[in-house]
């Protein structure tokens, strides 16, 4: 296997960034209309925070299109507040159920065997812990979003991570949280989209090893099939790729677990290790925990669901298949090739598996692109809009913002040298910080006095870990950064 895409998967299985392939659709800001009824308009009064924003979000000439949002929702409501630019078209839950997926199964799975190797029966332990508490933050966050009216009743007064993060940071500063979070998100979701491309470059350099073609024109290549994605505009065909995306991702954890059981005469237990090296553990923590995020999207997945309600139910039954899938597929890959098990495991495979298999990742990696590239844009789309309503509508810049992401992400994939490095060295701060940092900060700061002392304490350990985790992935990419420039 080249040894290019092996750099990148080794460097990304020490990054807290892993699951941004994570990574649909945290876009934009959403205006809180004044409601009449006269409940609403008093809680309205009673909440600092969302007065705030009525105020400071109305708009003088009316109601725009595409803007005309709910700014009190029940849990149970049928029609969510949409995507400030994109048409309104609701998604059910089983196609939110399909993002989600999209986001916690991704290509790095397939670190998950190399992974066991250095982790041993911790890993399988974490494996199933990670499910748990990537759950767990993916829920706080959403709760984030609502506050109790005057008769006990959850209202939705928050339409997005910005929101949440703005009325954290109202004292300190109004768009403080904000900016924060919007700049974070979008150096995560970009970088994505740039790792798309250098993987895909990769992979068909390795394809097709015959064809006169350098690496960096099979980027060219693959960036040309990504062009329609200038013109997607709705989180309906978002979520249909993401279909299509978790098929292929299936197909290929199909051919590997098949290929696994036929050589279950091999299998043996005692290739699990029980002494353990700091800085491999370090690794395997973080392509296991950060290989089931999806926090940045969740709060405008929530959002435009068809039924609310049912997002909890949804984030559990995606994450509890999830976790039995990965750990079924980490452990037999490993039972397999145990000692011999590689950074990617498609090396280990026989060579007329492994073009099969590179082909699937191939089309997985372009499917998976549409995804961050969307919520990426419609966060730009958001901040335009809150300046200059009348360009925010405009088609033209439309297509100019989403043409110039995709060339900076061309140009960033061929020119960038050491860019996987690079994206482990950011990726520890952002991915750590939108999956659980801020989501536990943000819970303690909005619900600390309808919390029990045990959600303290949950939130405060989410934060800690997540700290730490970061903090990790920081040492390791740096400590790859020096090695690779001489410094050590």
């Amino acid at each position: 296997y080249l040894s290019s895409i092996k750099n990148i998967f080794k460097v990304l299985l020490t990054s807290v960034d892993t699951k941004t392939q994570q990574k649909i659709l945290t876009s934009g800001k959403a205006n809180f209309c004044l409601d009449t009824d006269e409940e609403h308009v008093n809680f309205a009064k009673s909440d600092e925070l969302n007065r705030a924003h009525s105020e400071n979000r109305e708009e003088p000439d009316g109601p725009l299109k595409f803007e005309l949002d709910i700014c009190h929702q029940d849990p149970e409501y049928k029609s969510p507040a949409p995507l400030p630019h994109a048409q309104v078209k609701l998604i059910t839950s089983w196609e939110a159920g399909w993002n989600v997926t999209n986001a916690i199964q991704g290509i790095f799975v397939l670190g998950l065997p190399y992974a066991l190797l250095h982790s041993g029966y911790s890993g399988l332990l974490l494996i199933i812990l990670a499910a748990a508490l990537c759950c767990y933050t993916g829920k706080i966050l959403i709760a984030c979003l609502y506050e109790e009216n005057e008769d006990g009743q959850l209202i939705r007064v928050r339409n997005t991570y910005e929101d949440i993060a703005n009325a954290c940071c109202k004292k300190l500063s109004p768009s403080l949280g904000g900016i924060v979070v919007n700049v974070t998100q979008v150096v995560e979701l970009i970088m994505t989209c740039i790792l798309y491309l250098v993987v895909s470059g990769n992979l068909l350099s390795h394809s097709f090893p015959y064809v006169p073609v350098t690496e960096k024109t099979w980027s060219v290549i693959a960036f040309v099939t990504l062009l329609p994605c200038m013109f997607i505009r709705t989180l309906k065909i978002v979520s249909k790729l993401s279909q299509l995306c978790s098929l292929v991702h299936f197909v290929t954890i199909f051919v590997v677990i098949t290929y696994c059981l036929t050589q279950m005469h091999q299998w043996s237990w005692a290739k699990f290790r029980l002494s353990l090296e700091f800085e491999n553990f370090l690794v395997s923590i973080g392509v296991i925990i950060f290989s089931y995020t999806s926090q940045i999207f969740l709060p405008t997945l929530e959002g435009n669901m068809k039924n609310p309600g049912e997002f909890r139910c949804m984030l559990n039954w995606t994450h509890f298949f999830a976790c039995i899938l990965k750990t079924t597929f980490a452990l037999t890959a490993f039972l397999t090739w145990g000692e011999k098990t590689k950074e990617v495991i498609t090396d280990n495979l026989p060579s007329f598996l492994e073009t099969l298999v590179n082909l699937c990742l191939l089309t997985k990696a372009l499917l998976s692109y549409p995804l961050p590239f969307f919520a990426a844009t419609e966060i730009v789309y958001s901040c335009i809009s809150n300046d200059n309503h009348s360009n925010y509508r405009s088609p033209l810049l439309a297509l100019t913002v989403r043409g110039s992401f995709l060339l900076l992400t061309l140009l960033t994939a061929m020119f960038t040298p050491h860019f996987a490095l690079l994206m482990g060295l950011s990726g520890s701060v952002t991915g750590a910080a939108m999956t659980f940092l801020l989501p536990s900060l943000f819970h303690l700061k909005l619900q600390w006095k309808k919390l029990s002392f045990l959600e303290k304490c949950a939130d405060i350990s989410v934060f800690i870990l997540g700290f730490l985790c970061s903090l990790a992935g920081m040492v390791c990419s740096i400590k790859g950064l020096l090695e690779v420039f001489g410094g050590v």
